[in-house]
């Protein structure tokens, strides 16, 4: 009897509920390349975090208004554990203790590198409208990137240039911004006398063999100095330091402002 009863409270149980894929996943975001490509992609509601960086303007690749519609953190796992994401995306430089940590937890963890062509960046825009449901927006800003980098297209004679960063560094010829600057007509000086990637250049060296166009995106001292005012047959434009490390959408910006400058020295 009681064995036909549990049979019976059995067969009246609800059957187990199958739960279908999360198609709009919860996202926190440590880092401020894929806060600039994510908040492009979702809004607040599914991106529940960026990193501080992006509120910052000394730091952030978009637009710091923009950046303040969203949560920030600091990127502790305590922080990104309180806003319980599906889904933590981070730079290819995460500490693998952070790492093991969201591991533990049972966070998935997606980690990207930094782009040095508009092709590898703009894959990383694919994976990420992937990884958050929207592929359709992320064709969309590839697009938009295209058409971005084709409108800088310089077809004819490049001039020599100089992209000095802050710090008084420069780039080196594979960084993404080297590449912008090859497809607006700006060829790297600094690339072609052999410096590379976060070399120092001074201001003596600068004034001792100039460029065409010297583009200043830092604000040191050497880097305003009365000297650079003398040199005779150099544009000197502003580049702003924003423009300088990431992908995505940023590119959209970087490639229009060379262009703009290119428009000017010829």
């Amino acid at each position: 009897m009681l064995a036909a009863l549990a049979l019976l409270v059995a067969g009246c149980a609800p059957a187990p509920v199958s739960r279908t894929p999360v198609i709009h996943p919860t996202i926190v975001s440590l880092n401020p390349c894929t806060d600039a490509i994510l908040a492009e992609l979702a809004g607040p509601r599914q991106v529940l975090a960026l990193s501080h960086y992006s509120r910052d303007p000394r730091a952030s690749s978009m637009n710091v208004a923009t950046a303040r519609r969203f949560a920030t953190t600091g990127g502790t796992v305590e922080e990104v554990l309180a806003l319980d994401p599906d889904i933590v995306v981070g730079g290819s430089f995460m500490p693998p203790a952070t790492r093991a940590a969201f591991a533990r937890l049972g966070i998935k963890v997606e980690t990207f590198g930094i782009a040095s062509s508009v092709a590898e960046s703009e894959a990383q825009v694919r994976r990420l409208a992937v990884l958050a449901g929207h592929r359709a927006q992320g064709e969309a800003l590839v697009r938009r990137i295209d058409t971005a980098v084709e409108r800088a297209h310089w077809s004819g004679k490049p001039a020599s240039a100089i992209l000095w960063q802050p710090d008084g560094i420069v780039p080196g010829k594979r960084a993404l911004v080297t590449r912008l600057m090859a497809n607006a007509g700006l060829s790297s000086q600094s690339a072609a006398r052999g410096m590379g990637q976060a070399d120092y250049l001074s201001l003596e060296r600068l004034l001792a063999d100039p460029p065409q166009v010297l583009l200043v995106a830092g604000n040191q001292r050497g880097q305003h100095h009365p000297a650079l005012r003398d040199l005779h047959g150099v544009i000197e434009a502003k580049f702003d330091p924003a423009l300088l490390f990431c992908g995505g959408p940023t590119i959209i910006r970087a490639a229009d402002r060379l262009a703009e400058i290119r428009r000017e020295e010829s």
